[in-house]
C-alpha cells in the first residue's frame, strides 16, 4: 500500500490517542520506518501489522480499528489532501456512490503503481443501492464500512448499511446494501 494509508493510520492514532500511543503501536508492529512518504509503496504486511498492533494497544477488535480508519480516511485524509477529487466525485451521497467506480481510475493517474480495488454499483433505487467491492486484499470490509459511514457524515446523510456478502465469509467479493434518507425522512 502507498505510504498515504500508513500516514493516515498514524494520524488517526495520534489525533485520537496521542503521540505516546502511536509510539506504542509503532513498536508493537515492529515498524522501523520513522516517517512514511505518501507516494512511496510499502508492503501490505506493514499496514496489516499496524492495524493488528493498534487493535492490541487500544483494546479494540481489528474490525473496529478498520472502521475508524475508513471514517478517518474520508473525513480527514481525503478531505484535507484530496478535496478537489472528493468534491468532483459528487455533491450528495447518492451521486458520490454512483461515481465511486470511476474515482480510483482518477486516483491511478496520481499513483501509477496503485493496485486499487474495484467498485460496482447495482440495484440502484432513488435512495438505495448495492455496492460491490472487489479487492485482492482480504479483511478490508470493515474499512469499506468506515468509508461509507464517513461519506454519510460528510454529506449529512443518515444511512443504513448492511453487508449482504463478505469475501471473508466465502464470497468472491464484498457486497453492501446502502439505504439513505433525505432530511426529515425516517429510515
Amino acid at each position: 500500500m502507498y505510504g498515504m494509508a500508513n500516514k493516515a493510520i498514524e494520524d488517526l492514532i495520534t489525533r485520537d490517542h496521542g503521540e505516546a500511543m502511536w509510539e506504542q503501536v509503532r513498536k508493537k508492529a515492529g515498524l522501523e520506518v520513522e516517517a512514511f512518504i505518501s507516494t512511496e509503496s510499502y508492503p501490505d504486511e506493514m499496514t496489516y501489522n499496524l492495524v493488528g498492533a493498534a487493535s492490541a494497544e487500544l483494546s479494540m477488535p481489528p474490525g473496529d480499528v478498520l472502521r475508524a480508519f475508513g471514517r478517518h480516511w474520508v473525513l480527514r485524509t481525503a478531505a484535507e489532501s484530496y478535496r478537489d477529487l472528493m468534491e468532483s466525485t459528487g455533491r450528495s451521497l447518492g451521486e458520490f456512490l454512483d461515481n465511486l467506480p470511476d474515482l480510483h481510475a482518477r486516483v491511478s493517474l496520481l499513483f501509477p503503481d496503485l493496485k486499487p480495488p474495484r467498485f460496482i454499483v447495482s440495484d440502484r433505487r432513488e435512495q438505495s443501492l448495492h455496492l460491490h467491492y472487489f479487492s485482492g486484499r482480504r479483511g478490508l470490509a470493515p474499512f469499506v464500512e468506515g468509508l461509507l459511514q464517513g461519506l454519510a457524515e460528510r454529506f449529512g446523510t443518515e444511512i443504513e448499511l448492511r453487508a449482504l456478502a463478505l469475501k471473508d465469509g466465502g464470497a468472491d467479493h464484498d457486497e453492501f446494501r446502502i439505504t439513505w434518507k433525505t432530511a426529515g425522512e425516517r429510515l
